[in-house]
């Protein structure tokens, strides 16, 4: 099968339409960020580990108390523990994050970088959140890959990778710029909702007929 713009075009549209009508919890997040770059930035950097459900519900608290990085470096690493509670390894994240509000408000002004070599220097920020951070704040051409990314690429067929760093530096190839944004959020949506890891619901698939069901 050749995958060209046109088929990953439909297979984009497709998966968006199906995981919106079943409420996937990453596009809960679209309500709290307000395409603020310190929220997008926050929301990645405490999903990492952690059910979208919580990190929106964490972040909900958080952002009633800090709306910037100076902020965030005006409280305690204790409080900013208390805050967090509930996402995944929430002390160290807490003094990752007090450290780079530090960073950023001493060498970038309080502004957060919008170059991947700079957002991967901060503390606890890797790939895969800075690509994160790139697409959704900054608009750039980036996709991020998660396992949910990963997977699914592989049962399309659109990859043949043995690792999500392998299927990032094919998916980086051949994905059109214009469609690198949406890659990422879309395939978790379909990946929370309908491509599960474990019994996918193959059956009620809006792609039954365009899948050729790799690895299933």
């Amino acid at each position: 099968m050749n995958f060209d713009k046109s088929f990953v075009k439909k297979v984009l549209y497709l998966m968006e339409k199906e995981a919106r009508k079943r409420k996937a919890p990453v596009f809960r997040k679209e309500l709290i960020i307000e395409n603020d770059p310190f929220k997008i930035f926050i929301l990645a950097f405490l999903s990492s580990r952690t059910k979208d459900e919580t990190t929106v519900k964490v972040c909900k608290r958080l952002f009633k108390r800090v709306s910037n990085f100076k902020d965030i470096l005006s409280l305690s690493q204790k409080e900013i523990e208390k805050l967090i509670y509930g996402v995944g390894f929430y002390r160290q994240k807490a003094k990752n994050l007090k450290k780079t509000a530090e960073i950023i408000v001493k060498r970038y002004s309080g502004n957060l970088p919008n170059q991947l070599e700079e957002l991967v220097k901060l503390p606890g920020v890797g790939n895969k959140i800075a690509k994160v951070i790139l697409a959704e704040a900054y608009r750039k051409p980036f996709i991020a890959v998660d396992v949910h990314v990963h997977r699914i690429s592989n049962r399309l067929g659109i990859v043949k990778t043995k690792t999500p760093s392998e299927t990032d530096r094919v998916l980086d190839k051949i994905i059109p710029e214009e469609l690198k944004r949406k890659y990422n959020k879309i395939f978790v949506a379909f990946g929370q909702t309908v491509c599960k890891p474990k019994r996918p619901l193959c059956n009620e698939c809006p792609l039954k007929n365009l899948c050729p069901k790799i690895g299933i």
